[in-house]
């Protein structure tokens, strides 16, 4: 599967939307891709999640687990673990830190592979990382859906990304005149209890 593939998926969803929004990170972008949308529908995330499993198995061979960050990468991890035919956990926040929680564990040295919706600065991957390390496992790669960055994202581990685009994001004191004039839009849920 291509990245035009990829990107054929969001917009056969009606998933990449072009405005002023204001990303998970704080940065300010032209375009949102609303992963919901591609996930809601169960063959389309069929579709791109068996792709990115046969990419990690490309990439870096067999692993034992797949851990991804609430809520966002919570879908994608289910079904690329299905198709890695491995287990599925996820990590959540509690005390503004990831942590697994609800029974989860890793036996020390377990190789995982972090899944994630889409990836922009990394911060939520290298945050769910730090956290499935902390809990004993060996962190041998990344994967995403979506790389967002270009390629620039630093998560401290090999990125496995299906698609890769470099979509401008700016912070919000820093904007061109043209995003500026357009009013905003928070899509992502980051923010929400912060409201």
């Amino acid at each position: 599967m291509t990245s035009e593939d990829v990107i054929n998926e969001f917009r056969a969803a009606n998933a990449l939307r072009e405005g002023h929004f204001v990303l998970s990170s704080g940065l300010h972008s032209p375009m949102f891709l609303q992963k919901n949308l591609v996930f809601m529908n169960a063959d389309r995330c069929e579709r791109l999640c068996k792709a990115l499993a046969e990419k990690i198995t490309a990439q870096v061979g067999p692993v034992d687990l797949a851990i991804s960050p609430a809520v966002g990468g919570i879908i994608p991890g289910y079904e690329t673990a299905r198709h890695l035919k491995v287990p599925s956990m996820y990590v959540e926040r509690e005390g503004g830190e990831f942590k697994l929680r609800r029974g989860f564990h890793v036996e020390p040295g377990q190789t995982v592979v972090m899944v994630e919706d889409i990836v922009t600065t990394g911060l939520s991957s290298r945050e769910c990382i730090a956290a499935i390390r902390a809990a004993g496992g060996n962190v041998i790669a990344a994967a995403c859906i979506v790389d967002r960055s270009g390629g620039k994202a630093d998560v401290g581990v090999p990125l496995i990304a299906l698609a890769s685009l470099e979509v401008p994001a700016y912070p919000a004191d820093n904007l061109p005149p043209e995003l500026a004039a357009i009013p905003v839009q928070d899509p992502g849920s980051r923010r929400l209890a912060k409201a």
